[in-house]
């Protein structure tokens, strides 16, 4: 039988304080601690690493087996079988889409990818060289101009447009990006296309020729978006919910979790992956980096190998692994000198015994970052690709905290360490 209580003792006192003890569908058993604030007492945690920060029924990640499921679903059985359209639709309302619902869904996306034509002008406020992120950051907080409505957070149909436009033009907003980045003419959404294959014709289509989206690459974009569409309460999750708990608009929200994202610790992982393989730069000089990698007096690390949360397989990367190779066939770059080094030390991880025994192994990042290069998309884009996938995650834990009537404004406590209590002295006795 589970307990229901836990009982909460200090030295020398006579009144032990009970704290309920609450069962999810899934997964460890949580204290609940919200009554320890009236007895004087808070917890200490930094990082939150032991800390439920809310309830939620949306993603469930058990990193010691490898799982991973949106509203329940496996994330290998989403990736066969869905397209990205589809697991944002799961994310946000809960259900798979039967095919009218689905039909809908996607022909709403189509309709809203247009930017208003004055966001062209702040794009045209950056630097040309600026970083990709940088202007994402900037030009989805500017929506907020442009749809000053969904200021109102408590209308639930409100919200559900607001979802719609993110999901819509967040691929407009990346590609564009891009396209600003290297000096090319913006390449407007087509309505014929799908989803990932739109975003393909907005990041690589130039106005002097026609330019058809390879059906194997879009595919494989669309799982690189369904794997990185939630991850549970991530750092740039938690960003997007502490936002909303002020009752901030959902484009600042938005915009907030891509700055999270942007952290090198965070959504870097991938573009850090493919710097790492630049370093190594050939085959013969990986038995170096793998020895230099076992050394804990060396600052080197191998970037794509192993997870912060699944210390087994990540299930995301096995799908990502297939794809990988599917992309390498599909463009004959196997015997590419940066893809065999890959695909070498792939092999590496997977059978040495050090890193068999430590559980590095591959994980989404390194085969993503190789699949992205393969397709030709600059390590400089790979965090936006992310981010551009993320949205959909974002949008429906903030929709989720917005409706939960647990919602309070997030307000996290501190150990203070600082100066006792002093008495100012005038400057010139100091």
């Amino acid at each position: 039988m589970k307990p229901t209580k836990a009982t909460f003792t200090l030295d020398n006192s006579t009144d032990p304080i009970d704290l309920p003890v609450l069962t999810g569908s899934l997964g460890p058993n949580v204290v609940d601690i919200r009554n320890l604030a009236g007895h004087g007492y808070f917890t200490y945690d930094p990082g939150f690493l032991s800390t439920a920060s809310c309830s939620s029924n949306i993603t469930y990640i058990d990193g010691e087996q490898g799982l991973l499921y949106h509203r329940g679903y496996p994330i290998e059985q989403l990736a066969e079988h869905c397209d990205f359209p589809e697991v944002a639709y799961l994310l946000i309302n809960g259900e798979l889409p039967n095919a009218e619902q689905k039909k809908n869904f996607a022909d709403t996306l189509t309709n809203h990818t247009m930017l208003h034509d004055q966001m062209n002008n702040v794009f045209r406020g950056f630097r040309r060289d600026a970083h990709p992120m940088a202007v994402m950051v900037s030009v989805v907080g500017a929506m907020a101009a442009f749809y000053p409505e969904h200021a109102d957070v408590s209308d639930p149909r409100l919200r559900e447009i607001a979802a719609y436009r993110l999901l819509a033009k967040m691929p407009t907003v990346t590609a564009w990006s891009y396209k600003y980045n290297i000096g090319q003419p913006f390449a407007y959404p087509q309505n014929r296309l799908n989803y990932a294959e739109n975003f393909m014709h907005m990041m690589f289509a130039i106005p002097c020729e026609q330019y058809s989206p390879n059906p194997i690459l879009a595919r494989a974009l669309d799982r690189i978006l369904i794997l990185h569409a939630d991850h549970e309460q991530n750092a740039s999750t938690s960003t997007v919910r502490v936002v909303g708990s002020s009752g901030a608009n959902p484009f600042a929200c938005i915009s907030a979790g891509i700055a999270s994202l942007w952290g090198p610790l965070h959504g870097g992982a991938n573009e850090a992956t493919l710097r790492m393989l630049e370093e190594i730069g050939d085959i013969s000089r990986i038995g170096e980096y793998i020895k230099r990698a076992k050394d804990k007096t060396d600052s080197f690390r191998l970037m794509g190998f192993g997870h912060r949360v699944y210390k087994n397989m990540d299930p995301r990367a096995a799908i990502m692994r297939q794809t990988c190779h599917q992309v390498l066939d599909e463009l004959g770059l196997h015997d590419d000198p940066m893809f065999k080094l890959a695909l070498k030390l792939e092999q590496i991880a997977l059978e040495d015994e050090y890193f068999v025994s430590k559980r590095l192994y591959p994980n989404v990042d390194f085969y993503s970052g190789i699949v992205m290069r393969a397709m030709g998309i600059p390590n400089s884009m790979f965090t936006a690709i992310f981010a551009l996938a993320r949205t959909a995650g974002w949008i429906a834990q903030w929709n989720e905290m917005i409706s939960s009537p647990e919602h309070r404004i997030a307000r996290p406590r501190q150990l203070y360490t600082g100066q006792a209590r002093r008495d100012f002295i005038p400057v010139g006795q100091r």
